[in-house]
């Protein structure tokens, strides 16, 4: 959900990413022992072989960024799909990574909420270009903020001006209702008015979530998983139901670093509601290769709302990275080899990850156990996934 975005830390250069924001108490948190390399999954490369791009990139994260755990899915055109592992599964245990394990995929969430508001407007039960009061009347309302001037197309595309309630929110992990994140956010005053300006904000989520609840008369997580996850039978994909702490599914364990060369902390389990239709989700590398292929390709959206999606985006490069432009709730950066993939990726208490498809068949997402804090690694985990698809 920084995703994006979410960093638990600081208010500094992390705010300036897309992710999530959260402190975790020390009393949650156990120290762990040191590092070792685990098993890779894909056979090593001969002298008679190009060495393995990716699993190379995986490696690195490992031994020179010190990540625990490396994670990635490639897939070609829907048919051919290779997994990659670096590191370990558990840093007290030393315990192999699972093989395309699960991890908290944060902000992709934000994908899944969209393409469900999406649907609504195919559907003729939502519009873009109307108020959000249209949906959720006297709601929206704080300084500098008024629900009968935001569109619903300005919530997907983050121009909403709406507060980011993630960067007001307490140390204390605890239980949260949507409306009360929505709360958090309206006690401040706008960023911007709607529609001048672009800047990330989970807040922009969590409305568009309280509004596909309120024009279908169900959860978030029911229309997610009834609309998306079993229709592409992503089985490894579920947005964890209120009170559920654990990832059900093999995984690596998540890891949290205070600062660098602080001792990792871990953060696997703990309660994700903070984040709900912004970036609570769970899946693997594999299932977000084929959710992002399908809504490149497939038939999830109707052309209309396809196009969309990918249409009038805005630049998103000091969140996202050089080249990033953002749509309605897709992410497009550039390829070294030449075009575009697109995506979004998040960043989660213990968890990131990155990647995404191309309009030519190709998808690749990368994932590693620890919440990263630095941009120089990020950039790192970008090239990986930039390998995967270009080579």
């Amino acid at each position: 959900m920084r995703e994006q975005a979410w960093q638990m830390s600081s208010r500094s250069s992390q705010q300036r990413r897309a992710g999530w924001r959260r402190a975790v108490p020390a009393a949650a948190a156990v120290a762990v022992g040191v590092m070792a390399m685990g098993a890779l999954t894909p056979p090593a490369a001969s002298a008679a072989t190009r060495p393995d791009t990716v699993q190379q990139g995986l490696n690195a994260l490992v031994k020179d960024d010190g990540v625990p755990a490396a994670l990635a899915s490639v897939t070609d055109h829907g048919r051919r799909s290779l997994t990659y592992t670096a590191g370990v599964g558990d840093l007290a245990t030393g315990s192999e990574v699972p093989r395309d394990g699960q991890v908290r995929v944060g902000s992709n969430t934000k994908t899944f909420t969209a393409v469900v508001v999406l649907q609504l407007v195919g559907e003729k039960r939502i519009a873009l270009d109307a108020p959000v009061e249209t949906y959720l009347p006297d709601v929206v309302r704080g300084e500098g903020i008024d629900g009968r001037r935001i569109k619903v197309r300005e919530l997907l595309q983050q121009t909403s001006g709406l507060p980011n309630y993630s960067n007001y929110l307490g140390e204390d992990v605890q239980h949260y209702e949507p409306r009360q994140l929505l709360d958090i956010a309206l006690q401040h005053r706008a960023e911007f008015a709607p529609g001048t300006q672009w800047k990330y904000s989970n807040t922009n989520y969590v409305l568009a979530g309280l509004m596909v609840e309120k024009v279908t008369g169900r959860t978030l997580a029911q229309e997610i998983d009834q609309r998306i996850i079993k229709r592409l039978g992503l089985r490894h994909t579920y947005f964890p139901a209120p009170g559920d702490v654990t990832i059900r599914e093999p995984h690596p364990t998540g890891y949290y670093r205070d600062s660098a060369g602080a001792p990792p902390q871990d953060v696997t389990e703990f309660d994700p509601s903070w984040a709900w239709a912004a970036g609570q989700m769970i899946s693997t590398n594999s299932d977000l290769n084929r959710f992002f292929s399908e809504l490149l390709t497939g038939d999830l959206l109707k052309p209309a709302q396809r196009v969309q999606m990918r249409t009038a985006t805005l630049p998103a490069d000091e969140t996202f990275g050089p080249g990033a432009r953002y749509g309605l709730g897709l992410v497009s950066k550039p390829l070294s080899c030449g075009g575009l993939y697109w995506g979004h990726g998040g960043s989660y208490p213990g968890y990131e990850t990155r990647g995404g498809a191309t309009v030519g068949g190709r998808a690749a997402n990368v994932a590693v156990s620890v919440q990263l804090s630095d941009e120089a690694t990020r950039g790192r985990v970008d090239r990986v996934v930039d390998a995967a698809l270009c080579r």
